[in-house]
């Protein structure tokens, strides 16, 4: 199977390219890969989508400020940086613009000299890592200097950057958001708690992959960039009380799927507790070990997350289900609207 095979013709004002007013707010296309029906819905009927002593599995990473702004104090040039993943310390991996001219040793300013950078190694990509000197704590001083790292397809720039995170958003350390999650309101949850689906929270680390396209033909040579898991003891232990009642665990987003079936394979279909990377690849053929169903926006042609669907609905039906979202007229990408397939 190629990357060819995922592709499909996207007018571009589908791009949503601002969050809408309220979360929950969005369309909801239902997809039924059982019988390859579709539904046209609101995104707060997917209370009916869930059944008492379901689980419904959410990515609780909360998106850093990551993209800085900077100059070289030799040259006045000016960087680019998007932090990615916390090697050691005051160590980062980013993606760097223009990487061509930052070599080993380059230093880097930002903020009037109140975070200071040193390249210290250069990857492929784009990629380097950088070692950080500042004053005070980290976090701080990112929160003032940096800005959320909105996808490049996104050009308005967003006022309030909470909307870029989840409302259950609480483990530092992404580059981007699990934006299957942007849809859910605080008062949504209240109402699928009381219905008796049980809400567990694992972490997934938003990182590289996010960003880099599948540049082979062949699916087989695409390899995924490394991303930090975890899943606690407890959230572990009530997703195996689901699945031994005969109930599904239903994945918000391609993060917690990838999470949710790194494990599975890592235990051969058993769910415990871990922690870890992961660059697990989800294409057609996959054989699924933990989810049962699951939500997702729409994704670009040709991209993993589009492929990841397809593993689980059939790429006919996942094809035809975003052709009918075009045709329909549903948003796109981070800030569009959503479906479910089961």
């Amino acid at each position: 199977m190629n990357t060819a095979d995922f592709d499909f013709d996207l007018p571009e004002e589908l791009i949503a390219q601002t969050p809408l007013e309220k979360r929950d707010a969005s369309r909801l296309l239902i997809v039924n890969r059982q019988t390859g029906e579709f539904s046209d819905q609101h995104f707060d009927n997917i209370i009916d989508q869930l059944e008492p002593g379901d689980a419904l599995v959410m990515n609780n990473t909360r998106v850093l400020p990551a993209r800085l702004y900077g100059q070289k104090p030799e040259t006045g040039g000016h960087v680019e940086l998007l932090l990615l993943k916390n090697i050691t310390g005051d160590e980062w991996e980013v993606l760097a613009k223009p990487a061509k001219r930052l070599h080993i040793g380059t230093k880097i300013s930002f903020g009037d000299g109140r975070l200071n950078a040193v390249v210290i190694e250069e990857l492929d990509h784009g990629g380097r890592i950088v070692r950080f000197d500042y004053e005070g704590i980290f976090l701080e001083v990112l929160e003032s200097l940096g800005e959320m790292p909105l996808p490049p397809y996104i050009h308005e720039k967003l006022e309030d950057r909470e909307r870029y995170q989840t409302v259950y958003a609480k483990e530092n350390g992404s580059a981007a958001a699990p934006t299957a999650g942007l849809h859910f309101t605080p008062e949504l949850l209240e109402k699928i708690a009381a219905k008796g689906v049980h809400l567990v929270h694992l972490t997934l680390h938003v990182g590289l992959g996010t960003f880099r396209p599948v540049s082979v033909d062949n699916l087989d040579e695409h390899e995924m960039h490394s991303e930090f898991y975890q899943l606690s003891e407890e959230a572990a232990a009530t997703l195996r009380q689901v699945k031994a009642a005969g109930k599904r665990i239903i994945a918000v987003g391609t993060t917690s799927i990838r999470t949710l079936e790194t494990i599975g394979n890592k235990f051969n279909g058993a769910i415990q507790a871990d922690s870890g990377w992961t660059n697990i690849f989800i294409y057609p053929g996959y054989e699924w070990k933990i989810v049962d169903a699951f939500s997702t926006n729409f994704h670009l042609p040709k991209s993993t997350l589009v492929m990841l669907v397809s593993a689980f609905a059939g790429r006919k039906l996942t094809l035809s289900a975003y052709q009918h979202a075009i045709e329909e007229r549903y948003r796109f990408f981070s800030f569009g609207d959503a479906m479910f397939v089961k």
